[in-house]
């Protein structure tokens, strides 16, 4: 990612991250309109969920420009997803969800720039947390 992409994803997640559970209720609702058949993966309190979510992206989201540390921790919720039955092709799910979710939720704020830039986010994300998700089946 550019510094550019970092500041923008930096700038229009600041503005998301002002209402938290809208933000994570909508991107779950999206995502279980796009992916019905993802909705048995989440058991439990989907608020707390919803919470979790919006933490991980927020941490992400400040540690973009440091790799070093964000890779790790990527990796390792990958291993973890893996071990809740997520597959390659749910990544893709939830990056459409997201994207949807962040240009509702900005509105004319998330410009074509800004869809760039989180493309390329959710690229970073998807592909560290599914190479590690790899690992662990094949070590399986």
């Amino acid at each position: 990612m550019t510094p550019q992409q970092m500041d923008l994803v930096r700038r229009s997640f600041a503005l998301v991250a002002l209402q938290p559970d809208a933000t994570a209720a909508l991107f779950y609702r999206r995502l279980f309109e796009q992916a019905p058949e993802l909705k048995p993966l989440f058991i439990g309190d989907m608020r707390g969920q919803g919470q979790r979510l919006m933490q991980m992206i927020g941490a992400a989201v400040r540690l973009l420009d440091q790799p070093e540390a964000l890779l790790p921790v990527l990796a390792q919720l990958g291993a973890r997803h893996a071990g809740y039955g997520v597959q390659a092709g749910d990544y893709r799910s939830v990056g459409r969800a997201l994207i949807t979710t962040l240009a509702e939720g900005l509105g004319a704020d998330f410009d074509e720039a800004t869809r760039d830039a989180w493309v390329a986010m959710y690229a970073l994300v998807s592909t560290t947390m599914m190479a590690a998700a790899g690992q662990i089946r094949r070590a399986a």
